[in-house]
Parts: structure tokens; sequence; C-alpha cells
């Protein structure tokens, strides 16, 4: 870098700028997220600080006509699902997640099955013209309406999206793309804020829907500046272990949707292809009931899933350890002193480990009811009855709190085959399911008697 060259430090968090490192940003308050970066020179263009929607005039809110958006299906219905139905015209999607997961497989076949409705461009800027080709050959797609653009260079790219007036386009990664008007280099906060800003003013100018494949930190954010995630309609996230050949796909923010929607996929040689039933993949497959084995219920945006959670109570030290995987750790200390007070079940000398099967992240409280289940039958050596389902929040004074939406989840786990419920007094239904036994409780130590009646 020339001794002339002035730098700044731009937070990766917010997108603040300081022009010393400091260890917290005087911005946003985050710690160690300052990033050396070349300064702008003082003549640097100022256009790409202008608004990103157009300007209109003040109206009241009743007189402005508010219609449905039209969708485009993608032919992937698990996608569909997570958008809220489809593509919207001139929507930017952003879809971050771990190397090898399959961002470009599924954004590929997605773009192969558009091209047969409307007009698509896929730009890639990680892989060659030739790659793209060949994971296309491998996947079984014919590509015979497919354009493909291999470019990095942001004005070249606008300037394709003008000559070829797509509908839909796919940016494979915006994290390559740089800009003539800055000097940083690809990658740097200034270049994927600015890229990121101009492809949303294209897309809402043109109308055509724009999808954005980002990287991921190794804490699992997507890199580059947090203000990408205000600019775009639409933020993705792919979860799932690379090991593992199932895929979810979590909608974090959707301005035409439901948030938290999941979308669950399997990998196969031909690609990535939705699973209608993702239960199934949830619920391990037991010959016989097993100690510390409970269902739960849980909620995903608008689908019930049944998830096994799994419980391994044995003896500790002096020190026991509480370790859970797919749910909150502090979460699971306060259930054990939940049901040590009230429930009187003494774990306290005892290693409490709790898994979610399937590699299933839940955060929702509703699930408290099922590990205090699952932890209080390895406990005891003594497996719950086959069929056996439960849910509901726990709280500190011993009670169990509804659940949203009960009625569904214990329809869907009727139609599932599932015989017998622990749930909230709150979430019992009005007229009986048929094939299903419910026990409604108000408290923890109620849930504990009936499964040790049982």
């Amino acid at each position: 870098m020339n001794s002339k060259t002035k730098t700044n430090y731009t937070c990766s968090a917010c997108g603040g700028v300081s022009p010393k490192w400091l260890g917290k940003c005087p911005s946003c308050g985050e710690w160690n997220t300052l990033e050396e970066t070349i300064a702008e020179p003082a003549g640097a263009p100022r256009h790409r600080y202008q608004s990103l929607a157009k300007a209109q005039p003040v109206a009241l809110l009743s007189e402005i006509e508010a219609a449905e958006v039209e969708r485009t299906p993608t032919g992937q219905p698990e996608l569909d699902r997570v958008l809220g139905g489809g593509i919207v015209e001139g929507g930017v999607v952003l879809i971050g997640g771990d190397p090898g997961i399959g961002k470009s497989t599924l954004l590929l076949q997605a773009a192969e099955s558009l091209s047969s409705q409307i007009k698509v461009l896929y730009v890639t800027g990680e892989e060659s013209g030739a790659q793209v080709a060949l994971r296309a050959r491998r996947l079984g797609l014919a590509g015979t309406q497919l354009r493909v653009l291999a470019e990095i260079q942001l004005e070249k790219i606008q300037a394709a999206l003008a000559t070829e007036t797509p509908d839909f386009c796919v940016i494979d990664s915006i994290q390559t793309l740089y800009s003539d008007q800055l000097t940083s280099a690809p990658g740097s906060v200034a270049q994927v804020r600015e890229c990121a800003a101009q492809l949303t003013r294209t897309a809402k100018a043109s109308g055509c829907a724009i999808v954005l494949v980002g990287h991921v930190t190794k804490e699992g954010a997507l890199a580059g500046p947090r203000v990408l995630e205000h600019i775009v309609d639409t933020v993705l996230y792919f979860e799932g272990d690379t090991h593992s050949s199932y895929r979810l796909v979590r909608a974090i923010k959707n301005r035409f949707g439901a948030v938290n929607e999941i979308g669950v996929f399997a990998m196969t040689e031909r690609g990535l292809k939705g699973v209608s039933n993702p239960s199934a993949i949830f619920l391990s497959t037991h010959g016989t009931p097993v100690p510390g084995s409970c269902v739960l219920v849980t909620l995903e945006g608008t689908r019930p899933l049944l998830v096994e959670i799994q419980a391994l109570v044995d003896s500790g030290g002096p020190s026991p350890r509480r370790l859970s995987v797919g749910l909150e750790r502090d979460r699971l200390a306060m259930l054990l002193a939940v049901l040590h007070r009230h429930a009187g079940v003494d774990s306290l000398d005892q290693d409490v480990f709790v898994n979610a099967v399937g590699g299933v992240r839940i955060s929702e409280p509703a699930a408290d009811l099922a590990v205090l289940l699952a932890i209080q039958s390895s406990l005891r050596g003594k497996a719950l009855p086959a069929g056996f389902i439960a849910f509901g929040e726990v709280g500190l004074a011993g009670e169990v709190r509804p659940a949203p939406r009960g009625q569904e989840r214990l329809k869907e786990a009727a139609k599932l085959g599932f015989s017998m419920a622990v749930v909230p007094k709150a979430n019992a239904p009005k007229k009986p399911i048929e094939g299903l036994t419910v026990h409604p409780v108000e408290r923890i130590e109620q849930a504990i008697d009936i499964v040790r009646s049982l």
C-alpha cells in the first residue's frame, strides 16, 4: 500500500467509519469489528447514497392502492414455502450458508425451472461458465433456456442486465463483486455494501427479481455489514450439517411473506429435493420405546413438526455438566431447577445431556415440557409409552403455560399415528381428536405424576 494512501476503519457490523482503529465501534458498540479499508477520495460520486426507493408524493394511507403481489413459483415447492409462494417482481433475496451446503445447487435448479416460464440470467463470480455447465450436467439439467454470465465487475453486470432484461437473476456471490467507483478490494465492507445497494436499485427500477448469494462468518452470520440485511427484501439461511443429507432453509426476514418459515431438503445425486413430510427425518426409528426419549410437536413458521428430544442423565462428579445440542443451554439449567423444586426430581449431582434429533434447532419455549419428561424418563430408566407426545412452556413457578396453535400440533400428531399427549390445560381440544388421548395439565408435578402412572 502506498504511504500516501489514506486509510480508515469500517465496522463490519454496521458500516460505520472511524479514522483510527478502536476496540469498540463508536457507531453500534460492537467489539473487534473495525477493519482497515482505503479511504474514498473527497470527490467520490455521491449517487450511491441516494434512496433505494423511488420518490412518491405524500398521500393518505387509506387512499394508497395496495394489491396482492404476484408470485412466480420457482419449481421447488419447499423454496416457495419459505419465500411466501414464489419470487416477486423487483424483489431482492439474500441467501447465506456455509460453503458446500448447497446454495448454488438449489439456485441453479430453481433458475433452470424458472427459465421455462420467464427470462433468467445466472451470474457467476466464483466459478467459470464451464464449471456451472458441469454442475448442470451432473444434476441432469438441460439448460437450453438458461443464460449464464461469468463476471465480477458490477458495471458490466448492470450493462448485461440492461441488455438482457431478465425477469430473474442470480448473483453468485455478492462477496466476489467489485465496483469501479470504489478503490477497495472485492469482499470489503464498502464493496459489498455498494454492490448490494446498486443491484437493489436496479431490481426496483427494472422489476427484475434478484437473488444474492452471501458468505457466512465462522459464527454463522452473513459476512459483510449488517446493513446488507436491511437493504434486501428477504433473508434466507441454509442450515444443516454438511455430513448429513438434510438441509433446512429458514426465512429470517421476508417483506412478502412469513418469517421463521422453513423448507426441508434432502441432498441427492440429482441435487436438492424437497421433503414433503419432514417429521419423519426428526424421529428416530426405535424398535421399542427407550428411556430418555420424548417426542415434541414444535412449530416452524406455519408448519408443525414432530421432533424427538433425547436426554441422558448419568452420574456426574463434584461439578456435573449440563450440555444441550439444538436447545438453549441456559434454559436447560433453569428447567432442572424447576424440576427439583416443584416436582421433587433431583439431578443436582448428575450429568445431564439433551439433544434434538436430526440436527434441528429449537428456540421456542414450548419444548420445555418434552425436555423435562425426557430427563425424568432417563433418570428413572423407564421409557415413555409408544405413541407419546408432549409440548408446553414451563414457568419458574412450576406452571405449564399454553403453546400457540395447540390444536394444529395435536392434529399433526394424530395424523402421524400418535395416541397419547400431555399438553397444557389451555391447549386441551374442545372436541375429542380421533385416536388421540389428551392429558391436560396445569403444573409440572401433575405431568410427572401422569407419566409415572403410565
